[in-house]
């Protein structure tokens, strides 16, 4: 008997292990799989990425045509005889021609032009930036999630086996005369419990996987192997910092910035369009029986119905300007909000670790040896042994996925702010598209 319940003591010490201890893992026939190299590789490989990037090569075909003159126009013609180019003899009035013509806009005209369809590809720029760090985030929290679960999954099976052990001994208990059979049916009960987690947590995975796998680009059947230990990370910054970091790099104000500048190149150039636009031609001709003639000709266009293209032109443009700076305030108060957000519930985070690690798990595992001490004296049922173990079991599993819920809030704020808390010392600078 003593030694029965010697054991019972040491298999439930031992399930009782604290929350930042190492936990034996399962066996690993593959090197596990780490952030950094998942993040690169659906950098490489992303088509939201690709396609903005794309989009930014589209736009900056664009400016040299912007800053081209219009093609010039080439023309021939007769008169005379029904037939091409035939001239009848002896008629002064008869003749063959070539003409050539050639647009010529005010001067500044195509620069203005030019500057916006850059500042249009400048924008364009940062779209790319945004789908990169969007990306980069999305793998983030797939993988803190997978790697929260995996964890679960890692001491569930632990406890299991160990409850599966207590199970075999109350049964011998019970058969020598020294057990209840509710205690028996009680452990079965428990492990059975274990048995359907591991089922919710395996399925869990393989949705994590699925995810993984979609932003990667890989088949979705491909399987994804241990993922590599995960530390906790610093958040050294306070809120405010943090805020101006984010608009400062945030690319959907950047983009924003950059298309407030396009307005204001753009009222320049509605304020352009008041000159006028000339034309040069030049017309050789051949005459039977005469010279050959030469002639050149300069036109001018007039404004003359700017009331309604050119002032509207303005004010169109201005409009623009105004929706732009509008729209720049908007996306910087969700922005804030954003941040605020994700970094109030990374604080919140961390007082729960704290908690975890320091009160809870601590307190619990006192707890359940007391109520082993209790158990082997008499004074305390087999029943409040195991709630006092699944107690444990649930509160070290909790720590983890708490842990994982700061980490995907600290990727957040790498979206939003362009740091990179996980990256080494000095390399969390914001990264320039």
């Amino acid at each position: 008997m003593r030694f029965a319940r010697t054991l019972i003591v040491l298999l439930l010490l031992s399930a009782a292990a604290g929350v930042t201890a190492q936990e034996a893992s399962r066996p690993q026939s593959a090197e596990p799989v780490r952030l950094a190299d998942l993040q690169a590789e659906a950098e490489r490989k992303h088509p939201s990425i690709q396609a903005a990037a794309r989009m930014v090569d589209a736009k900056r075909a664009r400016v040299p045509q912007a800053r081209s003159l219009p093609d010039p126009t080439l023309g021939v013609g007769w008169m005379g005889n029904i037939t091409p180019f035939d001239v009848q003899n002896g008629d002064p009035s008869s003749y063959r021609a070539v003409t050539a013509m050639q647009e010529l806009p005010y001067p500044g005209k195509l620069r203005l032009r030019g500057e916006v369809v850059q500042k249009e590809a400048d924008a364009e720029q940062w779209n790319v930036e945004a789908a990169r760090r969007r990306v980069r985030a999305e793998v983030a929290i797939a993988f803190y999630g997978l790697w929260a679960t995996d964890k679960a999954l890692t001491i569930t099976e632990r406890n299991k086996e160990l409850l599966e052990k207590f199970s075999r001994i109350a049964e011998e208990k019970y058969k020598v005369g020294s057990g209840v059979q509710q205690d028996v049916l009680r452990s079965h009960v428990e492990v059975t419990r274990l048995l359907q987690r591991i089922t919710v947590l395996e399925q869990q995975r393989r949705t994590f996987e699925a995810q993984l796998n979609s932003l990667l680009l890989r088949p979705m059947s491909s399987a994804i192997g241990p993922t590599a230990d995960v530390e906790k990370s610093l958040l050294p910054y306070t809120l405010d910092e943090l805020l101006d970091r984010a608009v400062a790099s945030a690319p959907e104000i950047r983009q924003q910035e950059e298309m407030i500048e396009q307005s204001r190149v753009a009222i320049n150039l509605a304020q352009r369009e008041y000159y006028p636009d000339f034309n040069v031609a030049y017309m050789f001709q051949q005459r039977p029986a005469m010279p050959d003639m030469h002639g050149f000709t300069f036109g001018i266009k007039i404004p003359v119905f700017y009331r309604g293209k050119q002032r509207k032109a303005v004010e169109e443009a201005t409009s623009t300007l105004a929706g732009a700076q509008q729209l720049r305030e908007s996306i910087r108060t969700t922005l804030f909000f954003q941040v605020k957000e994700q970094f109030l519930a990374a604080r919140a985070s961390e007082e729960l670790l704290a908690l975890y690690s320091k009160g809870i798990v601590p307190q619990s595992s006192l707890a359940l040896e007391s109520a082993l001490v209790s158990y082997q004296t008499g004074e305390l049922d087999f029943l409040s042994v195991i709630t006092n173990f699944v107690t444990v079991l649930d509160y070290e599993i909790a720590y983890y996925q708490e842990l994982a819920s700061y980490q995907k809030a600290l990727a957040r704020l790498e979206e939003t702010t362009g740091l990179e808390f996980t990256a080494p010392a000095g390399a969390g600078e914001v990264r320039k598209p």
